[in-house]
């Protein structure tokens, strides 16, 4: 009787611990699943479009999870063995390559996992140890968990492509240029700290060079003057004053002794949060963008972008479409993935 009676209390635990199997979060994007509600819309709508490009022009699926804990979905066990399962679940990358990539961030587990194809093999453990630790996990600790995604997410394409997300299709001159600042950038702060640190100096030589050479009056052939900076003011416009107080644009005004003439010339600042106001002309607008619709794949999205004038007081608001989200071609009309695998390589952290 005590044998029938152990036998089903073992089918009893047998049957409870199949129900209480671990499960996966639903593949309900392909790019990003933020089921730990990390992101904004707007903030998961650019992570999208990065990784979109990704598969675009490189045929690689790099897909961003967050999730609020493991326990959610019946595991107990390490962040590794949870990501290597999911990632297979899934099917991440072309079933061949086998180079599909796996962003999964565990919110109050405080544990992430950069899971990589089995087409890799070990060769990127180090460079996403690195990744982790140099850009997602510093961004951790101070709660800026977006920039600690989209820095993270840059960093992974970098080391994957060999491009920056936006440089796929730049010239080899640029590229070489972007690999040489992230070759100088590994080797230390202090090493290109002196580079840094020249090139506004060389920027405002130029600029010394180029507005300080000679100027003709176009009406009779005489060397103009330029009025000092305390005295161009009442040459200007009010508008034109409104951008050298927002600094958007510095001006310039040189005079004729002869005729009178006044020649005024304006330098953009190279970075300026300020635009063209679409009333007045003047780089005196600033506007603040939001995400009133997000995008899905069966439909466009609307960004809404409101724009308050310094000079005018034009208060306006513009809005535009965000592109239908795009499905892998490698992918069928319901939206499955590759079929990739991974041996469980790539590299962990916590913060």
């Amino acid at each position: 009787m005590i044998k029938y009676l152990f036998s089903g209390v073992l089918l009893l635990g047998l049957w409870v611990s199949t129900a209480l199997a671990q499960s996966f979060p639903e593949d309900a994007d392909f790019y990003v699943n933020d089921y730990a509600d990390l992101l904004t819309d707007s903030q998961e709508e650019d992570l999208r479009i990065i990784l979109d490009e990704l598969y675009t022009q490189r045929g690689i699926e790099f897909t961003v999870l967050t999730i609020t804990r493991m326990s959610d979905y019946g595991h107990t066990g390490s962040i590794e063995s949870f990501a290597t399962d999911l990632f297979n679940t899934w099917g991440i990358g072309n079933a061949e390559r086998n180079d599909g990539l796996l962003l999964l961030v565990s919110h109050l587990d405080r544990k992430l996992r950069i899971e990589v194809g089995a087409g890799y093999g070990n060769t990127l453990n180090d460079p996403m140890a690195r990744v982790i630790d140099t850009k997602i996990v510093p961004n951790f600790r101070l709660d800026e968990y977006a920039d600690g995604i989209r820095s993270g997410v840059e960093e992974v394409i970098y080391q994957v492509a060999g491009v920056t997300p936006g440089a796929y299709d730049a010239s080899p001159w640029y590229q070489a240029w972007i690999r040489v600042g992230r070759f100088l950038t590994d080797l230390g702060f202090l090493l290109i700290l002196p580079f840094a640190a020249a090139v506004p100096f060389v920027v405002r030589f130029i600029r010394r060079i180029r507005r300080n050479r000679p100027r003709i009056c176009p009406n009779d052939g005489a060397q103009m003057r330029r009025y000092l900076e305390e005295t161009e003011d009442d040459s200007l416009s009010p508008g034109q004053l409104m951008e050298e107080q927002l600094e958007s644009v510095d001006y310039d005004v040189w005079y004729c002794n002869s005729c009178d003439h006044l020649t005024i010339e304006g330098y953009r600042a190279w970075f300026s949060r300020y635009g063209a106001c679409r009333e007045c002309g003047f780089r005196t607008v600033e506007g603040d963008s939001r995400v009133v619709k997000s995008a899905t794949y069966s439909s466009t999205g609307l960004r809404e972008t409101d724009y308050s004038c310094h000079h005018c007081d034009a208060q306006y608001t513009i809005t535009s479409t965000i592109p239908k989200r795009k499905r892998s071609t490698s992918s069928s009309s319901s939206g499955s993935r590759g079929g990739g695998r991974s041996s469980g390589g790539g590299a962990s952290g916590n913060w």
